[in-house]
């Protein structure tokens, strides 16, 4: 019984230094990642150069559109709306939104490694997730204003005048900006025991705690918590926006009253239903055993094509927009074909000048002055010397 007794105390021990010795591995382990592989896409060469033409394609008409509205906002007077001053600053958060992920995804398609740092990683995280969290903000700003424009319009000029504009959309940067620093900082403190391949194109929370070797219940609640709290009570308060400017709408009785409110709206709500709708399906549950093909389908949804189509349904559903974007395509065409002939003309005069006869003449006196100073100089120069 004694030997058994020993065994069995000897028997702890040694387990015991194996854990110690697991614990010890798994800290330099997890101290030794540096860098994470983001393994997008993995197609064959031509599927990948397919997708990379089609999302390089996506993503140059993103940035167009949306410049195209806040140049639009820029220079057409009658835009200088509190609406429209928040539809410009919609679509340069959108700009920011769909550089911070879809740049390096692209560059990933024609490189072999296919890695980020660890800080980059993070970054990326905190960057994509917190313009994410602002459009949130600015969806539910842009809601509440057609609220009081069509459901309080009495009260609409003395509340949402330009300055309170440009606060509301600056509250919206710095709350979006400052939710997501508990999350992202959890989640970095994590343990990830050289398991650096992240199954997704970005670096995403739901892959990220899947990587971590050991369980980390605290965090993914937390997450959860903080993205079913963001996302249900944005929807909401947009919902219930909606929903009151709906009922106002189909008491107004003119039909052409009725039909311009619910252009704008509607354009709003497109928005909201293609943002919110692919949002709720990863984001509510990070760790949902969803397959990996569909959350990149799903993300690749909402941080590509929603800010394509942002600028195609708010330019397409607004009157307004689409004469102010008419105005400023003639501009641009007209400054192009000024530029275009005032280069011609610069060249014509040019070739005017070469070739008349004024210049002519010029030239032919400047040849005969310079023959007649060659003579002048030789005849002097033979009566200084006249020995030679």
């Amino acid at each position: 019984m004694a030997f058994s007794h020993t065994g069995v105390y000897d028997s702890h021990l040694v387990f015991s230094a194996l854990g110690t010795n697991k614990n010890l591995n798994v800290n330099n382990c997890s101290s030794s990642v540096s860098n994470f592989i983001l393994l997008g896409f993995p197609y064959t060469w031509k599927i990948q150069i397919l997708l990379f033409s089609i999302f390089s394609g996506t993503y140059i008409s993103t940035l167009i559109g949306n410049l195209c509205i806040i140049c639009a906002v820029w220079w057409d007077y009658r835009l200088k709306t509190p609406m429209y001053i928040l539809l410009a600053n919609f679509s340069f958060l959108e700009i920011c939104y769909i550089n911070s992920t879809v740049p390096n995804m692209l560059a990933n398609f024609l490189s072999e490694s296919h890695d980020i740092s660890f800080s980059g990683c993070f970054l990326q995280f905190y960057f994509f997730f917190s313009m994410g969290t602002t459009e949130t903000f600015f969806l539910s700003v842009m809601a509440f204003d057609r609220y009081l424009a069509i459901c309080k319009p009495l009260h609409y000029s003395t509340i949402i005048t330009v300055q309170n504009c440009f606060r509301m959309g600056a509250g919206c940067w710095v709350c979006g900006f400052l939710c997501f620093l508990l999350p992202v900082y959890l989640v970095s403190q994590l343990p990830f025991c050289c398991a650096n391949k992240i199954d997704h194109f970005l670096c995403d929370p739901g892959p990220l705690i899947k990587l971590s070797c050991e369980p980390a219940p605290g965090t993914e609640i937390i997450c959860a918590i903080y993205n079913s709290v963001l996302i249900f009570s944005t929807f909401l308060f947009i919902t219930s926006s909606y929903t009151l400017v709906i009922r106002a709408v189909l008491r107004v009785p003119s039909a052409e009253g009725q039909r311009k409110a619910f252009s704008t709206c509607g354009s709003h709500l497109a928005v909201v239903s293609l943002f919110y709708g692919s949002l709720m399906v990863v984001y509510v549950s990070p760790t949902a055993e969803n397959p990996a093909g569909m959350q990149k389908i799903v993300t690749l949804f909402y941080s590509m094509l929603t800010p394509l189509f942002n600028p195609l349904i708010y330019s397409l559903r607004n009157k307004e927009m689409k004469e102010a974007l008419r105005k400023l395509f003639r501009r641009l065409k007209t400054w192009h074909l000024e530029k275009f002939l005032t280069k011609v003309r610069v060249l014509s005069n040019t070739s005017r000048i070469e070739t008349s006869p004024h210049c002519q003449r010029r030239e032919h006196n400047n040849s005969l002055y310079i023959e007649h100073r060659k003579y002048t100089c030789d005849a002097e120069f033979a009566r200084m010397n006249p020995t030679q």
